[in-house]
C-alpha cells in the first residue's frame, strides 16, 4: 500500500493549474472599475508570481518600475473607498495586504525606493470555526478604505497577494503585486508609519511566508510586514 505524505497532497489540491495565478489590472473607483492599466502600472511577466524577496519587481511587479510614464494618475479623495480587480478569481491560500507610498512629486516619475512604503490595510486568515480558512479564495476584486487623515500629495497604491498554498517548503510563498499611481485630495495631518522599504520588509523565515497551512494543523496566522496604520 502507497502512503501519501498529507502535507504534499494538500498543498497539490490548493495549488491548482497556471489559471490560479493573477494580477490586479485596474483601479476601482467610486464602485465601478477603470479600464485596465489606465491607472494602474502595466507589469510584463502577466499573471505569473514573483518568487525573489530581494529583487526590486516586489516593489511594482515586473516593467513595473519602467511602466510609470505610461501610466494616468487618479485623483481621490482620503477615506474614500478604492479597490483593484483582478484578471482570474483567486486560486491560492494567502494574505492581502496594501500598501502606499508618497511621491516627492509626480508619481508617475517615483520609483519607490528607500523606506517610503506604509501599510493601510491587510485581510488574513479565518480562524472562526475552529480551524484555518481563506476567505480570500475566489473573489475577484478587493476594495478598501483610505485612511482619513492621508496627507495630500500623490502616491503609489500598491495590492499585494502572497500565496502560501507551497510556504512549507523554504523561499516558495507566492507574490502577486501591482502599483496604481493616485492623488489624494481632502487629506488629513497623519503621519503614516511604520515606513519600511521594498525589498526589504520581509525575511524569508518570517511565519507568514514560511508557513505550513496543513500539517499540523496551525492555531494562528500572522500577517506578514508591518503594522497597519489607518487614521
Amino acid at each position: 500500500m502507497k502512503l501519501v505524505n498529507v502535507g504534499t497532497a494538500c498543498a497539490l489540491l490548493f495549488a491548482g493549474p497556471a489559471v490560479a495565478h493573477y494580477k490586479f489590472p485596474a483601479l476601482i473607483l467610486n464602485g465601478a472599475a477603470t479600464p485596465d492599466f489606465k491607472y494602474v502600472r502595466f507589469n510584463t511577466n502577466n499573471i505569473n508570481p514573483l518568487l525573489d524577496l530581494n529583487s526590486i519587481d516586489l516593489r511594482c511587479n515586473e516593467g513595473g518600475l519602467a511602466s510609470g510614464p505610461q501610466t494616468e494618475t487618479a485623483t481621490v479623495q482620503a477615506g474614500d473607498t478604492v479597490g483593484f480587480t483582478l484578471s482570474n478569481s483567486i486560486g491560492h491560500i494567502g494574505p492581502m495586504l496594501v500598501y502606499m507610498a508618497k511621491a516627492p512629486g509626480d508619481p508617475s516619475n517615483f520609483d519607490g525606493a528607500g523606506n517610503v512604503w506604509f501599510k493601510i490595510n491587510e485581510w488574513g486568515a479565518d480562524f472562526s470555526s475552529g480551524s484555518i480558512s481563506w476567505p480570500q479564495l475566489g473573489i475577484t476584486s478587493y476594495s478598501f478604505q483610505l485612511p482619513p487623515s492621508l496627507p495630500n500629495g500623490s502616491y503609489l497604491l500598491r495590492i499585494e497577494h502572497i500565496g502560501v498554498h507551497n510556504a512549507a517548503n523554504a523561499n516558495s510563498a507566492q507574490f502577486f503585486v501591482n502599483c496604481a499611481q493616485i492623488h489624494v485630495t481632502g487629506g488629513g495631518s497623519g503621519t503614516p508609519g511604520p515606513l519600511v522599504s521594498i525589498p526589504g520588509l520581509y525575511n524569508a523565515e518570517d511565519p507568514g511566508i514560511h508557513f505550513n497551512n496543513y500539517f499540523p494543523p496551525p492555531k494562528d496566522y500572522i500577517i506578514p510586514g508591518p503594522p497597519v496604520w489607518f487614521e
